[in-house]
């Protein structure tokens, strides 16, 4: 048996050996470094949440990549481009794009009885992914368009509906400003809300040959290509191969170009968590040395009689080493087991609510990535027993004379 864990264990189970004065702070030291753990691993689980909650939202609506013309067109009025099959092969056979579809976008103005409102229509084919719509629907369906009739039917976001007062089946009258002015009747089919004001104040969904209608195009002209791939991680390099395999009239931007704003945004609050984790940390440490010292002065006299039997002094730093990680085990129990309670209940009830004009969503988001959760707790092991190290050295110095006088 190692006989610094055998000691080590006696004195932490024995109750005899528990001061009444040391007892107090070893709980405070537990207690911190708990609370610091519940506030490092809520910042990963909430970060990350919200991280992947705006993300997965921005490519629901849009997608990774779009492939537009290289004209420098700033509004929504597309430049057309032809969708070959030459180019529709060259994109899907690409390694890692999981899927295509056009669209094509216009401005116009919905009028109603007492309201205006300028929105924009984005038109969508029949390759179009509803997934995203149907998991932010709030009322009616979503459309289905066929190749080889026209859809008259348009989803709208809830901000759009609260405003104009419309709501599914009701008729929607939109002025499309050109030369001619054209005005199509719509029909209201389903209702979404995604939380993202900067689409849902402004899009609403519909069938492209609308579009390709008004803009004289023929079928196989389009304003964009939507390409999804597999690993968002990739997504520069998978920008990249897109963008050289199409021809010369032709560009590919991914989201984090599209959105840099956001995702600049979204960066920087990694960097707010990562300050939190630093100063928890720091935190935690320093009750943990507290904590080491105050065992070591207890036990003054079981450090000088084990040095009068002839053990080394690392034997003895082991042994108040193994009662130091005792503590932070335990006090990571508890971080675990209170964090991981508090974000089980807002992911399953969410009741933090949020500002949905200000983050995106109108909870706080939880993600659950085991893996990071165990890598914050193999770290917090590893730096607490490393910077544990240190203040043990303090038991070399100790002379096994003074130390079996000491009271």
């Amino acid at each position: 048996m190692n006989i610094e864990y055998f000691i080590s264990k006696r004195l932490l189970f024995t109750k005899k050996h528990n001061n009444r004065y040391t007892k107090p702070i070893l709980s405070i030291a537990i207690t911190a470094i708990s609370l610091s753990f519940i506030v490092m691993l809520l910042s990963i689980m909430i970060s990350s949440g919200f991280k992947n909650n705006i993300i997965n939202k921005v490519i629901g609506f849009d997608s990774h990549i779009v492939i537009s013309s290289i004209v420098d067109n700033p509004s929504f009025e597309n430049e057309p481009i032809i969708l070959s099959d030459s180019l529709y092969n060259s994109i899907i056979s690409i390694e890692g794009v999981s899927d295509i579809n056009v669209f094509a976008t216009k401005a116009g103005i919905i009028k109603t009885k007492e309201e205006i409102e300028g929105v924009v229509f984005k038109g969508v084919s029949s390759d179009y992914d509803w997934t995203f719509l149907k998991d932010h629907i709030i009322s009616g369906n979503t459309l289905d368009i066929k190749d080889e009739e026209k859809n008259i039917g348009v989803m709208i976001s809830y901000e759009i509906s609260k405003k104009l007062s419309i709501n599914v089946d009701d008729d929607l009258i939109m002025y499309f400003i050109q030369d001619p002015p054209r005005v199509i009747k719509f029909k209201v089919k389903g209702v979404y809300n995604t939380s993202l004001s900067d689409f849902d104040n402004l899009f609403i969904i519909g069938d492209i040959k609308h579009i390709q209608r008004l803009n004289n195009w023929q079928k196989n002209q389009v304003g964009g290509i939507s390409v999804r791939i597999n690993d968002l991680n990739q997504i520069d390099e998978m920008s990249e191969n897109i963008y050289y395999a199409l021809p010369y009239n032709l560009q590919s931007i991914s989201i984090k170009e599209k959105y840099s704003q956001l995702f600049a945004w979204l960066e920087l609050q990694n960097i707010n968590v990562l300050v939190i984790l630093i100063l928890m940390i720091i935190v935690g440490v320093i009750n943990m040395i507290t904590a080491l010292l105050v065992i070591i002065l207890e036990k003054t006299n079981l450090i000088g009689i084990l040095k009068a039997l002839g053990a080394s002094s690392w034997t003895v730093r082991k042994i108040f080493l193994f009662n130091a990680m005792y503590l932070v085990f335990r006090a990571l129990v508890i971080g675990n087991s209170i964090a991981l309670s508090i974000a089980f209940l807002q992911y399953k009830y969410a009741f933090i609510k949020l500002d949905p004009e200000i983050y995106y969503m109108s909870f706080v988001p939880i993600d659950f990535n085991f893996l990071h959760i165990f890598l914050l707790n193999l770290l917090t092991i590893i730096i607490c027993y490393i910077t544990l190290i240190l203040p043990s050295v303090i038991i070399t110095k100790i002379s096994p004379v003074k130390a079996i006088r000491f009271e």
